[in-house]
C-alpha cells in the first residue's frame, strides 16, 4: 500500500495531531481494500467445511459439484495433499515445549472441529461456486467430541491427535517465590474462580486473499488483507514447495486486524493452490460466519491471593486452563502462556506461582487477538485487587497504591521475568480519580443507594508488554526501513511494518519528516510488498512505531547527513554550522539552499562539490531496541519485551436488580505510552481497545450446539456494543519515557482490553455490593446479572 502525506511546514511533526494520511481517501470512499482488486479471468472460491466436530472422513463425493454450472475445479483434501505440504506454524509450540500437530489447508483423513475446510470449489462467479460447494457430500464415521477446557484434561477424555498422550499442548510453571509461606502468613486469603468466555475480534472486514499463478515465469503475487506480507511469503515457499523469490506478497489496505490476520491460516495455502491448479487468478474473501469462527481468550483461572492487614499483597497463585480449540498454524496457542507470564501485573507481589494448561478442545482454533493473553492477566489479577479490598474493608484505589511498582524502582524485575522499563502508576491513578472527581462521585453512590438505584465504580490497571521478540520466531523486536530521496526532494519510504487501519504510515512519515527536514507533504509511504519493501515483519505487539519508527529514523539521518555535508559545501560552512529543516539546508547566517538542489548536487556533481560523499540519497537501517534478552537467567526467565506501555481504567456503571442491565455511565483512561508521536493516532487506538473490552465485558461471547457447531455465528447473536452503548471515552495522558526505545516511545496498540473488562466488572460487582454479589464470570449480560444476584440471595 503506497500512501503520500500532506500537512504544513515549519512545525515539528513528531508530537502533533497529524491527520491520517489515507484519511480523505477513505472519507470520501475511494479507499481500496482487497475485494476491490480484480484480475482478468478471476475466479471465485468458496471453502466447505465440516458439519461435525470429530469424525475421520470416510468418502468425498465430488461429483455433482463438477458438473454444476460454472465450475472449473473441486478439489479435495487428499488431492490437495499431492501438491501442497503441512502449513508451517507461526510459532512452533514444539520449540516452546509444546507438541506439535500437523495444519493442512483442507483436512486429510479427519476433521477435529466443526468449519474445518475439507474441500473448495473454484467457479467462473461466488455464486455459483457457493451453489456447487453446497452439492458437496462428505461421508464421516464420527468420533467422540469434547467441548468444554476441564473435560478435555480427563484421563478418559477424547483425543484430538492420536499421537498425543493427552490433550495438552502445553504445561508450564511461571513464578517465583515461597507462595505457601506466604499465604500461611497472610492475614487475609481469597481463593476463587474466574471465567472468562471465548470471544472474537470481528473486524470490519473479513479476511481474504487474491493470488495469480504465472506458469510462464512459475510465479505467484497474492494479493491478501493481511499483516505479515514477507512471513506470508516464507510460509507459501515452503507449503507449496516454491522459492521465495517466486513469490510477491502485497499487503491491500486493511480493514481492521486485530491480530485475526496474521499468518497461518489454512485459506492462504488454499487460494494459492487454487490458482496454481486452475492456472487463473483466485479470490476468496471470507463471510462473517466464517470470519467469527475465529476465537480467543476462553479460560479459566482458579487463584488464591493473599494480603496483609495494610493491604500488600503477598502472593498470587492461579491455575489456568485455557481452552485453545484444535490446533492451526496461528498462534493464537501462545496466548495464554504470556496470560500466566504476565502476571502480577504492574505490583510489588514477591510470590508468583502460575501453572498453565492449554489444551485442545474439538472447537474451532483460537487465532491471535488484541491483547494476546495479557488481557485476561490483567483482568483476572484487578478482579484479585478488589476482592483483597473487599475482604479488608479496604478503598480499591488505595489497595492499588499500596501495591504498585514506585517510579524510582525502575527497571523492575517481576516475579515471572519480565523487565518493566518505566513508569509512575501513582501519577496515572491520580489522573484517573481527577477526571472522574472520584470523592464526590463516591458520595453521590452513597446517596443513590439510600434512593434504590445502584451505581458502581470500578478501577482497573493494566501494563502492556509491546513489541516482542520470540527467539527462533517470526515475532521480533526489531525492522527495517529504506528512506529514499529523489533529485527533486521527493522522499519515499519503504518499511517492513504494515499497517492494520490504525495510521502507523502517518506516524513514521511524521518522524522522517522531522530527522529528514523536510515537509511531511514530501513525503510518500510505501508498506506491504514483499516486492518493494526491506524485509520485515508487519504489525503485531504495537510495535510499529517503536521498531518501524525507529529504523525509518536512523535511515532518515543517514540521508540527511549527506544533504548537510552537500549543503554545507555549497554555502561555504563547515557542516557543524548548518541545519536540514523546512526542506531547506541551512546557514547559521541565514543562508539557505533548497534540499532539491542539494539533492540535485548530489547526484550530479559527484566529482566535484559532492567528491568523497557516496552519490546515493538512500539508506536501508535496523532498528533493535533494547531490554531484550534471550539469555535465560538463573530462574531461566528471558526478558522479550523491550518496553511496557500502562493505563488506569476507571469505569462507572449503573444496573438495574430487576433487569440485570447494566448502563455504561462514564469511563476514564489514563494512559502511558512513553513519548506520544501523535496524540491523535493514540486515542483512536485507545478507544477501539477500550470498546473492544466493554464487549467483552458486557455482551460478546462465541457459543455451540452440543455437537461444536457455533451458533453465534451473526451480529444479531454475537452482541457487540454499539455506539448508543457508550458514554463518552474520557483519556488523559501521562508520559513516562521508555529509556530503552529511540524517541522513548512505547507501543500504543494493545493497551486497553484487558484493564476496561476488569473496570467493568468491578463496577458491576461494586454496584451490587448491597446484594453480596461476586463477579465470577464474563460477560455480564443481563441474565448474567440476574443470575448472581439469584446466587446472592440463595447463599
Amino acid at each position: 500500500m503506497t500512501v503520500t502525506t500532506s500537512g504544513a511546514s515549519g512545525a515539528r511533526a513528531i508530537g502533533s495531531r497529524v491527520r491520517k494520511a489515507d484519511g480523505p481517501a477513505l472519507l470520501t470512499g475511494r479507499g481500496r481494500y482487497l475485494d476491490d482488486y480484480t484480475l482478468p479471468g478471476t475466479r471465485h472460491a468458496v471453502v466447505v467445511r465440516s458439519e461435525v466436530a470429530h469424525a475421520r472422513i470416510v468418502d468425498i463425493d465430488v461429483r455433482a459439484a463438477a458438473a454444476s454450472p460454472g465450475v472449473v475445479l473441486v478439489l479435495t483434501g487428499a488431492q490437495a495433499a499431492a501438491h501442497a505440504g503441512p502449513i508451517p506454524h507461526f510459532i512452533d509450540p514444539a520449540a516452546r515445549g509444546g507438541r506439535y500437530a500437523e495444519a493442512r489447508c483442507l483436512a486429510v483423513g479427519k476433521v477435529v472441529h466443526a468449519g474445518q475446510p475439507v474441500a473448495a470449489v473454484v467457479a467462473d462467479t461466488r455464486r455459483a461456486a457457493e451453489a456447487a460447494a453446497a452439492l458437496v457430500r462428505v461421508e464421516y464415521e464420527r468420533l467422540p467430541h469434547v467441548l468444554d477446557a476441564d473435560a478435555s484434561l480427563e484421563p478418559d477424555a477424547p483425543r484430538l491427535y492420536e499421537e498425543w498422550p493427552d490433550n495438552v499442548i502445553l504445561h508450564n510453571h511461571y513464578g517465583t517465590g515461597d507462595v505457601d509461606a506466604a499465604l500461611a502468613e497472610a492475614d487475609l486469603v481469597v481463593s476463587d474462580t474466574i471465567r472468562i468466555a471465548r470471544t472474537t475480534t470481528a473486524p470490519i472486514e473479513p479476511r481474504g486473499y487474491l493470488a495469480s499463478w504465472d506458469d510462464l515465469d512459475g510465479t505467484l503475487t497474492v494479493y491478501g488483507s493481511l499483516q505479515n506480507p514477507h512471513q506470508l511469503r516464507w510460509m507459501l515457499a515452503r507449503s507449496l514447495g516454491l522459492d521465495e523469490t517466486a513469490i510477491r506478497v502485497i499487503t491491500a489496505r486493511v480493514g481492521g486486524s486485530f491480530g485475526l490476520k496474521m499468518q497461518g491460516h489454512p485459506e492462504e495455502t488454499l487460494v494459492c493452490l487454487l490458482s496454481k491448479l486452475t492456472g487463473a487468478p483466485v479470490k476468496w474473501i471470507e463471510d462473517r460466519r466464517e470470519c467469527f469462527m475465529a476465537g480467543a481468550r476462553e479460560q479459566v483461572h482458579r487463584f488464591t491471593i493473599g494480603a496483609m492487614r495494610d493491604g500488600r499483597i503477598v502472593a498470587v497463585r492461579d491455575r489456568i486452563v485455557a481452552d485453545l480449540g484444535a490446533v492451526s498454524a496461528q498462534a493464537g496457542w501462545a496466548m495464554p502462556n504470556m496470560s500466566a507470564t504476565t502476571l502480577a501485573s504492574g505490583y510489588t507481589v514477591p510470590n508468583v506461582q502460575a501453572e498453565l494448561h492449554v489444551v485442545v478442545t474439538n472447537k474451532p482454533p483460537l487465532n491471535a487477538a488484541r491483547g494476546f493473553g495479557k488481557d485476561s492477566a490483567h483482568f483476572v489479577m484487578e478482579r484479585m485487587v478488589d476482592l483483597v479490598a473487599r475482604g479488608l474493608g479496604a478503598d480499591p484505589a488505595e489497595v492499588r497504591r499500596k501495591n504498585f511498582i514506585p517510579p524510582d524502582r525502575f527497571p523492575y524485575r517481576t516475579a515471572t521475568g519480565l523487565n518493566i522499563d518505566s513508569g509512575d502508576y501513582p501519577g496515572l491513578l491520580d489522573k484517573a480519580l481527577r477526571a472522574l472527581g472520584y470523592d464526590a462521585l463516591r458520595a453521590r453512590q452513597a446517596e443513590l443507594r439510600a434512593a434504590g438505584r445502584h451505581l458502581g465504580i470500578g478501577l482497573a490497571f493494566e501494563l502492556t508488554p509491546e513489541s516482542a521478540d520470540g527467539p527462533g520466531s517470526f515475532v521480533s523486536g526489531f525492522d527495517v526501513t529504506t528512506v529514499r530521496m529523489t533529485m527533486t526532494g521527493g522522499v519515499t519510504v519503504y518499511t517492513g511494518v504494515t499497517t492494520p487501519g490504525g495510521g502507523n504510515d502517518t506516524g513514521i512519515a511524521q518522524i522522517v519528516s522531522d530527522e529528514l527536514g523536510v515537509p511531511l507533504s514530501w513525503i510518500t509511504l510505501v508498506q506491504g510488498d514483499t516486492e518493494r519493501c526491506p524485509s520485515g515483519f508487519g504489525n503485531f505487539s504495537g510495535r510499529s512505531m517503536v521498531v518501524g519508527g525507529g529504523s525509518a529514523a536512523l535511515a532518515a539521518r543517514d540521508v540527511r547527513a549527506k544533504l548537510a555535508t552537500v549543503g554545507a559545501r555549497m554555502l561555504g560552512v563547515p557542516v557543524d554550522e548548518v541545519e536540514v529543516a523546512d526542506g531547506r539546508v541551512r546557514a547559521g547566517d541565514g543562508r539557505s539552499v533548497p534540499v532539491p538542489d542539494v539533492a540535485a548536487a548530489v547526484l550530479t556533481r559527484a566529482f566535484a562539490i559532492a567528491n568523497d560523499v557516496e552519490p546515493v540519497l538512500e539508506a536501508t537501517r535496523a532498528y533493535k531496541p533494547g531490554n531484550i534478552d534471550h539469555v535465560p537467567d538463573e530462574r531461566g526467565r528471558i526478558q522479550p519485551y523491550p518496553t511496557y506501555s500502562n493505563c488506569l481504567h476507571a469505569a462507572v456503571v449503573e444496573v438495574d436488580p430487576e433487569t440485570g442491565v447494566t448502563k455504561l455511565v462514564d469511563f476514564v483512561m489514563a494512559h502511558d505510552c512513553g513519548t506520544i508521536i501523535n496524540p491523535a493516532l493514540v486515542e483512536g487506538q485507545a478507544r477501539g481497545a477500550i470498546v473492544m473490552g466493554l464487549g467483552a465485558a458486557l455482551s460478546e461471547r462465541l457459543t455451540y450446539d452440543a455437537d461444536g457447531r457455533l451458533t453465534s455465528d451473526r451480529f444479531k447473536t454475537y452482541l457487540m456494543p454499539r455506539a448508543g452503548d457508550l458514554p463518552e471515552i474520557r483519556l488523559e495522558h501521562q508520559v513516562t519515557p521508555s529509556p530503552f526505545t529511540m524517541y522513548g516511545n512505547k507501543g500504543a496498540g494493545e493497551a486497553g482490553v484487558g484493564g476496561a473488562q476488569a473496570a467493568v466488572a468491578n463496577a458491576v460487582e461494586d454496584a451490587l455490593a448491597p446484594f453480596g454479589v461476586t463477579v465470577r464470570e464474563v460477560p455480564l449480560s443481563p441474565p448474567a446479572v440476574l443470575a448472581l444476584i439469584d446466587e446472592a440471595r440463595t447463599r
